[in-house]
């Protein structure tokens, strides 16, 4: 069992893959992280101002996940990383036929590199340069609600700010 995290504006104890956007970094699904201050971040960005901020945390059966699903995992962001990523933002859809993907995120460090390339800016080789700096977070990406159903389970939400506090306290 792997510990992962998810910061949201709400409790997600039963999590869903087909909300939100098809043009995300790794396609639309449940994104999670075993990186808990980055989950902690993405709850707490400037957008969710004003709303309650909660840490979901998470057991993932990397087991399960091993024996049953299509996966894709970049280790590192090398070309064939920022190619899908550019191919999904691009609604490519290159996420396709995969259960589960998991690997580094187009976040503030890196997204200037990946808008150059996508607008011929730079070139692939440049591109692949300046991301060679930057050590990859990790974002995991589960697309099969199947698989979500069967490999996470939910273990408990902290809330981060005194707006979840106050719902932990009229609940």
């Amino acid at each position: 069992m792997r510990k992962v995290y998810h910061g949201a504006t709400c409790i997600v104890e039963n999590p869903l893959c087909q909300i939100g956007r098809n043009n995300l970094d790794f396609g639309k699904g449940f994104y999670v992280t075993d990186i808990e201050q980055q989950a902690i971040n993405w709850a707490t960005r400037i957008v969710n101002i004003g709303l309650p901020q909660w840490l979901n945390v998470y057991e993932l059966d990397m087991d399960f996940i091993q024996q049953n699903a299509m996966c894709k995992i970049f280790d590192t962001y090398d070309r064939e990383w920022l190619e899908f990523i550019v191919g999904s933002r691009n609604g490519m859809d290159p996420w396709r036929g995969y259960d589960y993907i998991e690997g580094g995120i187009a976040d503030d460090r890196v997204i200037t590199t990946i808008e150059d390339y996508i607008n011929g800016d730079i070139s692939m080789k440049y591109a692949l340069k300046r991301l060679s700096e930057h050590q990859p977070n990790n974002q995991i990406c589960i697309i099969s609600q199947s698989l979500l159903d069967n490999c996470l389970r939910f273990i408990k939400s902290e809330p981060l700010n005194d707006l979840a506090r106050k719902e932990v306290n009229n609940a």
